[in-house]
């Protein structure tokens, strides 16, 4: 059906120029190619130009994709919060926005239980602090979490630039960081959700930028950005942090005490969040939860792990499915090289199609130690994150920048071939390039004039980009509801037998102080003691799982 509506769109008759698709392609094809050709000496002279001078560099690759990010609001408005990571992540940010650790236990928390989130010891996200503390920045700055999701963005692909600096020439360095904007930018995940992703990619931007100066220079200046990297790191993705300093440390032994006394405030503030959250210093607020209610899942060379503690509905839910994934027993030799190969497809989600035509030109480097080092530790975190059953690219964020790095490689070493005196590589770099920027343009430029019929019908045929439109779930229109009522609100939520796994329970960090207090069903019996709780508050019964989702007052049963 969204194929034949693509099509249709397309029919002469069916758009207001009377263009047919293979108008569009033909058109499209040569505006493309002849601006390119007629432009092509000033674009080159504009980057040489631009890339010799670092801070403007930073700067504008900083801005663009913020830009471009801001240009789509008006199709594509502020991410709206939909899954159990993205409420615990704001919810770390709220608590703190409001220079809290951690919050105190609520009196009636069992109505507030929700996936990834602690009630006890205290009422806190499980979550590392690196992600909390950009969307608490956000939220602090501009009143808006997502604020800091599109800062860290533009920090990293001016980070990207910066890391490969000390790589290859100031031109290309350059070039990999319109390649970030492409690849990781207005279009990408990790912009259009509250999960993180760049966070953790600057922190890989600072360990793998700082190894090459601090061989060349040895000063204890770049052994701390290192160790201020990994610390980021540590902050963002724990375990990670381990493969990441696995990697590094072999060059931070000229200069351990700077790099050491760079991770120590990392070290010292989660130590500190553990205590505020746990109770105990070195109990991160993960375990806690694999405890409380057997997820996150466990790592595949043990067991899987039973809640400890009653569940409600969607956490139920949760723990089979983490359950399924992560499988009976412990890993075998087989299950772990079957899991390591069925993960070589996500590895698209760090390379646009095009340069797909030039990644072998990089192996020819491996001769020399320095992408030889590169490619082992990809190895090694393509290797240790295979210890745990899920994978998403942003856990192996860290290494955003080397595979950016392997992307420049390879199309300066392309540039290199000469057949019979005659520059081919270099007009092959260039079409590559060429393929990139109309990848990159025809997707964003379909975002940006493109309605929402002809977001549906292509969505599907828009590889590893993730971007946010419409509203299936009918969230917004719930929460435009809630914002339209008078006076502070409570919303009793009640999910239906046939519930899918869709997390909506999510509350404020002072869950009390909130305009809108979302709470779980637990029979009319158990509602009406939280109704008592909040006797200043308007009481609806939300009930989800209706298509579309149907928010009442409450009146003590839901409808059948």
């Amino acid at each position: 059906m969204n194929l034949f509506r693509l099509l249709r769109f397309f029919l002469p008759l069916q758009n207001p120029i009377g263009f047919g698709m293979a108008d569009y392609i033909e058109l499209g094809a040569i505006l493309l190619i002849g601006g390119a050709l007629i432009a092509r000496s000033r674009i080159e002279a504009g980057i040489r130009w631009i890339s010799a001078r670092q801070w403007w560099s930073m700067g504008l690759l900083a801005a663009v994709p913020i830009v471009l990010r801001l240009l789509l609001l008006p199709r594509h408005p502020v991410p709206i919060p939909q899954t159990s990571d993205d409420f615990s992540y704001l919810l770390l940010g709220d608590t703190l926005a409001h220079f809290r650790l951690a919050n105190p236990p609520h009196p009636m928390g069992r109505f507030f239980e929700t996936v990834f989130v602690l009630q006890e010891p205290t009422y806190s996200s499980i979550y590392p602090l690196a992600q909390g503390i950009a969307l608490a920045i956000g939220e602090l700055i501009f009143r808006q979490p997502w604020a800091g999701v599109l800062l860290t963005e533009g920090v990293m692909c001016a980070l990207i630039y910066w890391m490969l600096l000390a790589w290859v020439p100031a031109t290309w360095a350059f070039v990999g960081g319109l390649l970030a904007i492409a690849e990781f930018g207005p279009l990408n995940q990790w912009m259009n959700t509250y999960w993180g992703g760049a966070v953790s990619a600057i922190a890989g931007c600072l360990v793998f930028g700082a190894i090459p100066r601090l061989r060349a220079s040895g000063g204890k200046r770049d052994a701390a950005i290192a160790g201020g990297g990994l610390g980021l790191q540590i902050l963002a993705r724990p375990f990670e942090a381990a493969l990441v300093a696995l990697c590094a440390l072999p060059f931070l032994r000229r200069r351990r005490g700077a790099a050491l006394l760079a991770v120590l405030p990392a070290l010292a503030l989660t130590a500190a969040h553990n205590r505020a959250v746990t109770g105990t210093w070195l109990s991160l607020p993960y375990s806690v939860s694999r405890y409380q209610y057997g997820v996150p899942a466990a790592f595949t060379f043990q067991k899987n792990i039973e809640a400890h503690r009653p569940l409600t509905q969607e956490q139920g839910l949760d723990l089979r499915a983490q359950t399924e994934v992560h499988g009976p027993g412990v890993d075998t030799i087989g299950s772990y090289a079957a899991r390591l190969a069925s993960r070589i497809r996500f590895y698209r989600f760090f390379y646009l199609t095009p340069l797909y035509l030039a990644l072998p030109f990089f192996f020819p480097a491996l001769r020399e130690r320095r992408y030889l080092w590169v490619a082992a530790t990809l190895c090694v975190l393509a290797l240790g994150t295979n210890f745990y059953p899920y994978f998403y690219p942003h856990y192996i964020a860290a290494a955003t920048c080397l595979f950016v790095l392997i992307s420049v490689v390879a199309l300066r070493r392309l540039s290199w071939i000469r057949v019979r005196g005659v520059t081919a590589g270099a007009q092959a770099m260039r079409l590559i390039a060429l393929l990139c920027l109309a990848h990159f343009a025809f997707w964003y430029g379909l975002h940006l004039f493109g309605t929402e019929d002809l977001f549906i019908a292509s969505g599907q045929y828009e590889s590893w980009d993730f971007i946010n439109f419409g509203d299936a779930e009918g969230r917004a229109a719930i929460d435009r509801r809630l914002a339209a009522a008078t006076g502070r609100q409570l919303v009793i939520v009640h999910f239906g037998p046939a519930h899918l796994l869709r997390e909506w329970i999510h509350n404020a960090s002072n869950i009390d102080a909130a305009r809108v207090v979302w709470a779980l069903d637990l029979g009319p019996g158990e509602n009406e003691k939280l109704v008592r709780y909040y006797p200043d508050r308007k009481v609806w019964l939300l009930e989800p799982d209706a298509r579309p989702p149907r928010l009442r007052e409450y009146g003590g049963n839901p409808e059948p």
